[in-house]
């Protein structure tokens, strides 16, 4: 048998327990990738991150559901780099590049002037593909009606780094109401049946807020709901700047509420800015320790 550390933290909450809870597993090269899915697997999170050494960045990261590996995971990236500052490992860097599957990206460590830490993650340039499925059966899916759906703007599958289907709703008072049945998601979403769905609206709880979300997992990743999503308000706010306010010059700086429905709410700050013919998108949050665990392999 063999015991592996792993180091939970919130990403996007300074308050533990909220936001969104991921594993973080500092030396992440010394597992195989069985290893690395019976980890993730048995902590039981959205994601559990594997940081190990790269060839063509600072560093490579690995994210893994209980399900699958993923491309990118926007609050398990906060949570790792986070640990690796929190464990002395980073020295004194600030900026760095972090490989995952996704493509290589910028990360800056943002440290304030009452000591406060706060990440910047580039991600991938937003791609956005039609939906051609069953209105009637999606929001059935996720508890609601077609009559909940905004009349005015589209249902999109974006990616930013990992594939979600944004769905806006015309009401915040809605998302109480959701029941997701993930399991209906693949029959549902012909064109990417192993997407992610991505309710949001443009009320908030939060008066300082853009947008608020809620975020239901494919079936495939072992998992029912996300608390706080880091690459899906990422694209959320290429939506934002392409369909609701489509005349970006200047950044266009937007927060993302997310997890109110189950306790865990948190905050992510999305920065778009224009690029000839598409959006840069950076995402900020922060996160915080909040204990260490050990999980046996072999048994």
């Amino acid at each position: 048998m063999k015991s592996v550390t792993v180091y939970h933290y919130d990403a996007f909450s300074k308050e533990p327990n909220k936001g969104n809870p991921a594993g973080v597993v500092l030396h992440g090269g010394a597992l195989t990738d069985a290893e690395m899915q019976e980890v993730a697997s048995k902590v039981g999170f959205n994601e559990t991150a594997f940081p190990i050494a790269s060839d063509v960045a600072d560093l490579r990261i690995r994210f893994f559901t209980p399900g699958h590996e993923m491309n990118l995971c926007g609050h398990a990236t906060m949570a790792t780099i986070y640990a690796l500052k929190d464990k002395g490992l980073l020295e004194d860097k600030s900026t760095f590049t972090i490989e995952t599957n996704a493509g290589i990206l910028p990360f800056t460590i943002n440290a304030s002037t009452d000591g406060e830490i706060s990440m910047t993650m580039k991600q991938a340039s937003p791609i956005f593909k039609q939906f051609t499925g069953s209105k009637e059966n999606l929001t059935n899916a996720i508890g609601l009606k077609e009559t909940d759906l905004h009349a005015d703007l589209p249902i999109l599958y974006g990616s930013t780094g990992t594939w979600t289907l944004l769905i806006p709703i015309k009401h915040l008072k809605a998302f109480q109401k959701m029941r997701p049945n993930n399991k209906l998601f693949p029959e549902i979403l012909i064109d990417m049946p192993a997407s992610s769905v991505h309710p949001f609206c443009l009320e908030t709880y939060d008066p300082n807020a853009d947008m608020h979300a809620r975020h239901f997992s494919s079936p495939y990743s072992g998992t029912i709901e996300d608390a706080v999503t880091g690459t899906a308000s990422g694209v959320m706010g290429a939506y934002y700047a392409t369909y609701i306010t489509n005349d970006v010059i200047e950044p266009l700086n937007l927060i993302v509420e997310q997890g109110h429905e189950i306790g865990k709410d948190g905050r992510v700050a999305v920065l778009v800015s224009k690029d000839s013919d598409s959006f840069d998108i950076a995402i900020t949050g922060k996160a915080v320790y909040i204990k260490e665990m050990q999980v046996m392999l072999g048994f």
